[in-house]
Order: structure tokens, then sequence, then C-alpha cells
């Protein structure tokens, strides 16, 4: 199949890698990101790709995402993969967390996210694939959690999945099918040179898993190899 793909946070890392391998397969990409005249490697990749669209947005400026909803009002999106994020000071423990760095990755994480289905849920029930794709991650599991600390970046994670499950079940009428999604340890700017895993492989395993879901799947936590995770 093909179709629509709105991808946040295109500008580096997984992001652009997810248009890189959407757009091979033919699908037509809203690359989303801050400052795309500033996105080099996502302007390289727009000149071999010529679906891929260069869109400037930032998650957190509302103002903007409004008007970009009303840019797009009745095309069809057939996936909106909120990619975008902000993982906040790291090495962080009880005792030392900052407040506002604690607020700000909620909005990145969190509440954006919400705001991008709550602007685009009219392009997606117009769609034929018809999903809203969050990118979660294993830290926010509150059954996988045995290590504590990481209170700013695990609760963004824990919060979002809360979004996602309330939103499978609010926009199920319009047969819309959204998940929480774990893209594995991956060697980006965010992950370390340490990480298990190279954005190729995490974006095969989440393309896959994107192509195939169902409705049935709605409201549930995946890792990229396609395995549930327990919230």
């Amino acid at each position: 199949m093909s179709g629509t793909i709105l991808i946040t946070g295109c500008n580096r890392g997984i992001g652009l890698e997810l248009c890189a391998q959407f757009a091979e397969i033919g699908w037509k990409v809203l690359a989303c990101c801050r400052e795309p005249k500033k996105a080099a490697e996502l302007a390289v990749l727009q000149e071999r790709y010529p679906s891929i669209q260069l869109i400037r947005l930032d998650v957190t400026d509302y103002e903007q995402m409004i008007s970009l909803g009303k840019a797009f009002q009745g095309e069809p999106i057939d996936i909106l993969l909120n990619n975008a994020g902000y993982y906040g000071p790291k090495g962080v423990g009880f005792g030392a967390v900052d407040r506002a760095e604690w607020r700000r990755v909620l909005e990145s994480n969190t509440i954006a996210p919400y705001m991008m289905a709550e602007t685009f849920c009219d392009n997606v029930a117009a769609s034929e694939h018809k999903l809203i794709a969050v990118m979660s991650s294993k830290v926010g599991s509150i059954a996988d959690n045995r290590s504590g600390g990481g209170y700013i970046y695990r609760t963004s994670k824990t919060a979002v999945n809360q979004v996602v499950k309330s939103l499978s079940i609010d926009l199920e009428p319009r047969g819309i099918t959204v998940l929480a999604l774990h893209p594995g340890w991956v060697k980006t700017a965010m992950g370390g040179p340490g990480a298990l895993i190279s954005a190729e492989e995490s974006v095969g395993g989440l393309k896959k898993l994107l192509l195939s879901v169902t409705p049935a799947k709605t409201g549930r936590f995946y890792n990229y190899d396609g395995t549930e995770i327990p919230w």
C-alpha cells in the first residue's frame, strides 16, 4: 500500500530514517521539524525523494500547529506519527530534579502529541489507513521499572501512554487506531554510541508494524519488533 504519512521531528535520527524508508516505498511524506532551512540531511533526502515535503513545525507552538492544520484541511493523512520529543537533563537522580526542565519535557513528550491528534484527527479519519502513533519509550512502562530514577523522561512517557489509551477509546468510533511505540535503544544523538541497534533496524521494524497494524491492536504499546510491552 501507499499513502501519506506526517512525521514530526524529522531533522535527524529516527525521524530522518522514517522519512527515508517511507519515501523509498512510494509514500508521500510530510516531514516536520522546527527549522527546515537548517536540516541539511533532510534537504539532501528530499532531493533524492521528491515525495518528501519539508514543513516547519515546532510541536510546542500550538498556534503554528493550528495554522498547519488549517493548511491541510481536507487532505487525508494515513499515518500521523508523533516522533518529536525532548529527553531533558540526563543523570539526574532523586533530590536533584529541575522542575522547569520537567515541565518542558512534559510539554514536548505528552501534551504536544495530544494536540497533534486533536489537530489532525479529521485528516486521519478521512484516510484509508487511519492510524495515529506516538513514539513512547519502554522506560515509561510502570511494570518494567526496576531501577528507579529517570523521573523527568519516565513520567513524560508514562503520561503519553495514558494519552494513547484514552485516544484509542475516544477515536475508535471514527475508525482510528492509536498505538504507543518503543523504538528500542537506538544509536542516535539521544541514544548515544553505546546503544544496541541502528536507526535503520529500528525503523525497519517500526515501518513493518505501522503498515500491518489492524484496529484490533488499538490502545496498545509495542516494541519496534512487534512484541507487546506491558503498561
